[in-house]
Order: structure tokens, then sequence, then C-alpha cells
């Protein structure tokens, strides 16, 4: 188990006081860890000491207009292959099934594919199976960490940081897939209005048949395959 997936989490939740406060140790967390490479833990731990030293008001602001209020950079995963669809409600049922499995009981109020939950469930496994399944969703990972970086927002590092501990890649096919939709801009309402009403992005085999993306079942069942196994008994902290 490695604390470096659960100050990843930290770093993508709606900012506090309290996540200011704690700059010093999500660092030496980092560095104690050592699953961060050069550069990517330097430019992490740089946003970081940044966040620490922000004014609290526009770090929240910041927050939302990224991450609450533009559909592409949405940290649910899901939401990213079968927008609001009857599918994005199985595949969450499913998933919150296999974190039952593992023993994590889900307290929170977030939804079971917001990514800062799934990092910290991650942090509650063997490293090496952590790695194997942050590897699963990665080109989802990537897609909305590419355009981070194309707004110039400090959250890339993040991304870059999440990408660089899987050691995974992102299937191409599907990255571009991804990355073809549609950008919001959180400050055009009207297209923010439409893009809720677009229906979800479909790639991978099967898309062009019309019967909704397969895509989160095909990748929870492969992470269900990685998991597999008996598992100690967790509860989240």
């Amino acid at each position: 188990m490695a604390a470096t997936f659960k100050v990843l989490a930290h770093l993508l939740t709606y900012p506090t006081a309290e996540l200011q406060a704690a700059a010093g140790e999500l660092k030496a967390a980092l560095a104690g860890d050592g699953l961060v490479p050069e550069p990517d833990l330097s430019a992490v731990c740089g946003l970081i000491d940044r966040m620490a030293a922000d004014d609290l008001w526009d770090l929240q602001e910041r927050y939302v207009f990224l991450f609450d209020r533009t559909r592409s950079l949405s940290l649910h995963l899901f939401e990213h292959v079968h927008g609001e669809s009857r599918d994005r409600g199985q595949a969450m049922v499913d998933l919150q099934a296999l974190y039952g499995r593992h023993g994590l009981a889900i307290e929170a109020k977030e939804l079971p594919d917001f990514l800062p939950l799934f990092l910290e469930f991650l942090s509650t496994l063997p490293v090496d199976e952590a790695r194997s399944l942050l590897a699963e969703p990665m080109s989802i990972i990537a897609a909305v960490g590419e355009r981070l970086r194309r707004r110039n927002s400090a959250y890339a590092v993040v991304f870059r940081a999440i990408e660089a501990v899987s050691r995974g890649k992102p299937s191409r096919e599907d990255l571009s897939a991804l990355l073809a939709a549609p950008d919001d801009d959180a400050d055009d309402l009207e297209a923010l209005d439409r893009a809720w009403e677009d229906r979800p992005v479909s790639f991978g085999p099967g898309a062009a048949a019309g019967d909704g993306c397969p895509k989160a079942a095909s990748l929870l069942a492969r992470m269900d395959d990685t998991a597999r196994g008996p598992a100690p008994r967790r509860t989240a902290p």
C-alpha cells in the first residue's frame, strides 16, 4: 500500500484550508514512497506549494470552474464514456461492487467513478495491484490531462504523475476518440447546455451498432480480472 495514491486524490478534491495546511505532509509522503519519478515529483510538489500559498477562495473558484462546470474535464470517469445514460448507472453499480469485494465501504457522498475516490481505493491495495487497476482507465485520465495541459492548468501535473505512477499507456485509438469530443468552455453557458444534451462519446468495438458504448463494461471486466483473488478485509480511512 502507498500513500501516493491518496495524496494525488487529495490534490484533485475541492480545496480546503486543511489541504493547504497539510502541504508539508503531502510532499513528504510522495517523497517517501518514491513512486512519482522526477521531474513529475518536482512539478507536483511545486503545485502543492502554490496551493498552500494561494488564496483559498481563488483555489476553490478555479476548481469549480474546471471540474464542476466543464463536462469535458469531469473527474467522474464514466461520464466520458456513458454521459448520463442508464449504462453509466450500471457501470457504477459494478464498480461499487468491485470496491465491496475488496472490503472497502464507501461512506463518501461521491459517486463510485469519481477519480479521487478511485485513487483512495487504490491506496488500500498492494502497489503492483493498484498500478494495474489504475492503468485500465488510463485513456480517460490521459484525455482529461491533455485538455488541462492545453488550458495551461496547473492541475495537468497531477495527471502526468498519475500516468507515471501507473506505468500504463493509454490506447491511442481510445484517446483520439475522447479528444475528438467537444472541449467545453465553462464561460459559454449555451454551449454547456448543448453539451449536456449530447449523446455520450462512443468508441471501440460495437460502438457503431448503436447499442451503447461498451467501454466501461469492458474496463470493469479487466479491472475485475486484475483484482480477482482473495483480498483482506479493509475499510476506508
